[in-house]
Order: structure tokens, then sequence, then C-alpha cells
């Protein structure tokens, strides 16, 4: 074969290549369609942390939320700051519990925790008087200063104590009661000490039945006494009251020690607290 035969065989080749590249028929597509990327599935938080104001002194008011219900629940330590040190303890100790045991909290509930109303009193060393580490930087007892029965003198176990210069003068009951009024609880429960008893609330208009099936249900489960109205002295401007005056039930534990958190107690009595709301 000559060089010119060759050249001619090339030629035929690459037309012939060519063509079939041009006219070839494509291949249909896939009947089978490809899969479906999964859906990236949403992250709901179910707990969070907040500032709500700040006490006399600029210090912090935090509250902690946990879970994502319709019904909100309200709990709050430290009203009377480092005179009640162990209310303060409890509400860390329900803090850490519930970040721990998430599935505590019902699909319908959402639980606010605020570990400690009165900081600046928390502040104070335990070698400060008991009036001091009770009361906010400004000498006020805090639960004196809410919108029930006010007055501008209240008293402490036969003490007079300063109730503020008008319901909610200090910042410390203003920033709970925005709070209140923003969340709108179905029920608050304040842990105090010392009387190893639940404590109803009332203000003009009677206790609420909430109220009592609260105390009940959170006596019962803690193992507390139950006193559906506090009648030791007479008090004017407390936050459960408050709470009553607009109707949302209010009960006040007191732990039985000023020393120990009782935690088995409370916590049974927060976690039945929290039942008898969820449907």
């Amino acid at each position: 074969m000559n060089k010119f035969t060759m050249v001619g065989v090339v030629l035929t080749l690459l037309v012939v290549g060519i063509a079939a590249w041009v006219y070839w028929p494509t291949p249909p597509a896939p009947t089978t369609p490809l899969p479906t990327p999964e859906p990236v599935a949403e992250v709901i938080a179910t707990s969070s942390q907040a500032i709500i104001g700040t006490s006399v002194e600029g210090r912090d008011i935090t509250t902690h939320t946990f879970g994502t219900g319709e019904t909100d629940l309200l709990f709050v330590g430290g009203v009377h700051g480092g005179y009640e040190a162990n209310s303060v303890r409890l509400a860390d100790a329900m803090i850490e519990h519930l970040h721990a045991n998430a599935d505590l909290i019902p699909d319908d509930i959402t639980v606010h925790i605020i570990p400690v109303l009165n900081p600046d009193g928390y502040a104070l060393p335990a070698t400060a008087s008991d009036q001091s580490r009770r009361f906010n930087a400004n000498g006020v007892d805090l639960n004196r200063n809410f919108d029930c029965k006010w007055a501008p003198e209240s008293s402490w176990r036969g003490q007079t104590v300063s109730a503020g210069t008008a319901p909610f003068s200090e910042p410390e009951a203003a920033a709970l009661r925005d709070y209140v009024l923003a969340t709108n609880p179905s029920a608050a429960v304040f842990w105090h000490s010392v009387a190893n008893n639940v404590y109803g609330s009332e203000c003009e208009n009677g206790i609420l039945p909430g109220t009592l099936a609260l105390m009940n249900v959170y006596a019962d489960a803690g193992n507390y006494g139950k006193v559906p109205k506090f009648d030791a002295y007479p008090i004017t401007g407390d936050v459960e009251g408050w709470l009553a005056s607009i109707d949302i039930p209010a009960v006040t534990v007191e732990l039985e020690t000023r020393n120990s958190i009782e935690w088995e107690r409370n916590l049974a009595g927060t976690i039945a607290s929290i039942e008898l709301f969820s449907q």
C-alpha cells in the first residue's frame, strides 16, 4: 500500500467516525428517578438563658428557660438573697438537672427558672447581718414591694421593714413584674426558707382554686405541710399576692432548714407541679 492509499484510508475512517458521533441517537434518560436527598432536620432550641433586668447595684437578674410548650410555669429563688441562700442553690441545682434531663419537660410545657431575684443581697458575705442579706441594696424587702395591699412599711417577724416608695419601685421587683407580664405563666412557685410548709396566696378576692391544687400537689410530693393562707403575722405587697390579683396561681415553698436544699423533696414537688399543668 503506497502512502496515498494509506492517507485515503485514514481520511475515510475519520469521516465515518465524525458521522457516527453526529448522527448516533442520544440514549434515553433513565426512567428511575434519582433518590431525593433526606431533608435536614430543623434544630429547635429547648433551653436558653436571658437577662431580664439588673439589681440596684447593677448585677444581672437572669432566667433559664426549658421546653417549648404553650403552658408556661415559673420558679423563683433568692427573693431574700443570701438570707435564704439555700433557695438559690436549689434553683441552680434544678437548672443543672433540667439541662441534663430535658425529657422531664413535656411537649406542652415551658419552665422558667429565675435562680436569684435579689443578687445584691446574695452577694453579701455570710458575716453580714440577716437584714442586709435579706433586703436589696436600697434596704427594701422585695417581697413587700409588689402591688397587692401595698403600704410603704410592712412587717417581718415583728420588725418593721421598708416596702419601697411605691409598688415596683425597686428594679428587681419591676424586672419580675415585666417578665411575668411578658410570659403570662399559668402558675408560679417561689422557694424560700424556713418553715417546712407550702403556702397558698391571695390578695383581695380569696384563694384561687389553681393555687390550692398547686399547693396540695407540691406539698404531697415533697412531704411538706400545707397552709392555704399565711397568717403568722400581717404582710403587704408580697409577690404571690400580686400574682393572685392577676389570676395567676402562686405558692411559697418554705424549706425546712436554711442549710439544705432538700433536693429529693423539691425535685419531686417540681415534677409533680409540671405534671399538674401538662395535658
